[in-house]
């Protein structure tokens, strides 16, 4: 038990009780088990060709680790070959030191209950990540503030499908740049008891995300378990540069989890094709890896790859297309080989509003990432406008529909239940299953059902309003904020993270770049 659970255990008493009597009930659903096959788009001999590829680019082409000298140093121990700031892999080196990364980990909670295993046949939602603007029905589309922020923080606590808190729901720009990290991870621990992501834009800042957990958790606790995860983006193609790898470095000589991940918009930072995509791929994430386990062996990782193409016309990225479906599926392949935990997929889409172009590229970008095998999907609620908005109504929009990948993750139940003879037997020919035994046993468990889609008459439904799906996404953002409750936390520990957030703001003055 981790040092905040015994205190919160240990402080228990009357008022405890009495708060869990009155608080708002909501469930929250377990991360997801595959019992489905994935789906594997390449044969044994096309992934021996992009292996072979990428590791041919490693070592010919090289990576650029840039402004960066103790990266250099590091790799040049190693053996590669160091020319400047380019760094050549000899064949087989990034794969040996990919070796010593673990193929699966636990993510802790403060509330043990809501731990993750991230990997194996694991699938961990995760909200979006990254806009600076957010859109609700009422006002618009605008910049994103600490109060946007706090507010997706608490969707996705009282969000029944959803794993994880995530990191930078949306951008709060009416906080101090050099500061809003502090803001951000307060919020995520506070808030809400699921796991959370660790700042990244600046060395210093993961290091006060360090900080902070330890304080959250106990210094033992964190140096010997996985409290955060992180997203460190790689500059594709092949650049790694000084911010993204100090960021890396921190979590890793903390062991603490890392998504290394390409950022991929093909035909801008990758060829146009699939398997020079997939390639190029392979080779940012052997490198990424490698060096993670450079700075501490067997620090925890995850094989990362967002991809999307683009519109030759305009320039704008595309989602939800084949080609994305292709790279994401063949990626997924090339991680398991690598034995490593895999990130991708999202609710993606490129649409300005939660309307029929975002449910359609969102659905198809979903269901593909169930079926490529991902382990972590961070983006699977709320994503809006080619991920410059945090949309209100999108964000429980999606997280309602993430209810359908648990389901379909369930595989086909064949025990003697799901084979219902009973119920073929008594029924018989010409017969209706509404009142059979089996049926009234089954009928609460034995379809999902949306808890935001309207499923009245159409006389019931024009007579409420005639509402759209938008409409109720704003009913249930409005309900669900209003029966917002916060998780227990004991005060101690609030008023340290407290007390260290305002040392660390008045230590530096304010900064808006």
């Amino acid at each position: 038990m981790n040092e905040v659970a015994g205190r919160r255990a240990r402080s228990g008493g009357g008022a405890t009780r009495r708060a869990e009597r009155t608080a708002v009930s909501f469930e929250s659903a377990r991360f997801i088990q595959r019992n489905i096959p994935n789906f594997e788009i390449l044969n044994e001999e096309a992934l021996q060709i992009i292996e072979w590829n990428a590791e041919t680019v490693l070592e010919e082409i090289g990576v650029n680790f840039v402004e960066n000298p103790g990266a250099l140093d590091l790799w040049r121990a190693a053996g590669a070959d160091v020319k400047g700031e380019r760094v050549h892999i000899p064949r087989g080196l990034a794969r040996k030191l990919c070796a010593t990364a673990p193929s699966s980990f636990t993510q802790h909670a403060r509330n043990p209950e809501r731990n993750v295993e991230v990997g194996g046949r694991n699938l961990v939602l995760a909200p979006v990540y990254g806009p600076p603007f957010v859109r609700d029905a009422e006002g618009g589309r605008r910049y994103a503030t600490l109060e946007d922020f706090q507010n997706f923080v608490k969707l996705g606590y009282m969000s029944k499908w959803l794993h994880h808190s995530g990191g930078t729901v949306c951008e709060p720009t009416d906080i101090p740049v050099n500061k809003r990290h502090l803001d951000m991870l307060l919020a995520h621990m506070v808030l809400s008891d699921k796991p959370y992501m660790g700042s990244v834009t600046e060395p210093s800042r993961a290091e006060d995300s360090v900080t902070m957990s330890k304080i959250l958790f106990g210094d033992a606790f964190v140096d010997q378990n996985t409290v955060m995860t992180s997203l460190i983006n790689i500059n594709s193609p092949l650049t790694f540069d000084g911010i993204m790898m100090g960021a890396l470095e921190v979590y890793a000589k903390a062991n603490q989890a890392a998504i290394i991940s390409p950022f991929i918009v093909g035909g801008a930072m990758a060829p146009v094709t699939v398997a020079g995509t997939l390639t190029q791929v392979l080779a940012e994430v052997l490198a990424g890896v490698a060096y993670s386990q450079l700075v501490r062996p067997g620090a925890p990782v995850i094989f990362g790859a967002f991809v999307t193409s683009i519109d030759m016309n305009s320039g704008a990225p595309t989602f939800g297309t084949p080609e994305a479906a292709h790279i994401t599926y063949g990626a997924g392949q090339l991680a398991r080989r690598l034995n490593l935990p895999y990130r991708s997929g999202g609710s993606f889409c490129g649409s300005k509003l939660p309307d029929a172009q975002a449910a359609y590229e969102t659905a198809n970008s979903l269901n593909m990432a169930l079926l490529a095998g991902v382990n972590f999907m961070l983006h699977a609620c709320g994503w809006l406008e080619g991920g410059l908005v945090s949309s209100y109504e999108k964000f429980v929009m999606d997280a309602d529909q993430l209810g359908t990948l648990h389901h379909l993750a369930q595989g086909v139940m064949m025990d003697t239940n799901g084979q219902a003879m009973d119920a073929l037997r008594e029924v018989g020919p010409g017969g209706h299953f509404l009142g059979c035994s089996h049926t009234q046993s089954n009928f609460k468990s034995a379809f999902w059902r949306s808890d935001l889609f309207d499923y009245k008459p159409f006389e019931t439904w024009a007579e409420e309003g005639a509402r759209d799906t938008q409409a109720l996404a704003a009913e249930r953002v409005k309900k669900q904020l209003a029966d917002y409750q916060p998780p227990e936390i004991d005060p101690g520990t609030r008023e340290a993270l407290e007390a260290f957030v305002a040392t660390r703001k008045a230590a530096v003055p304010d900064a808006f770049i």
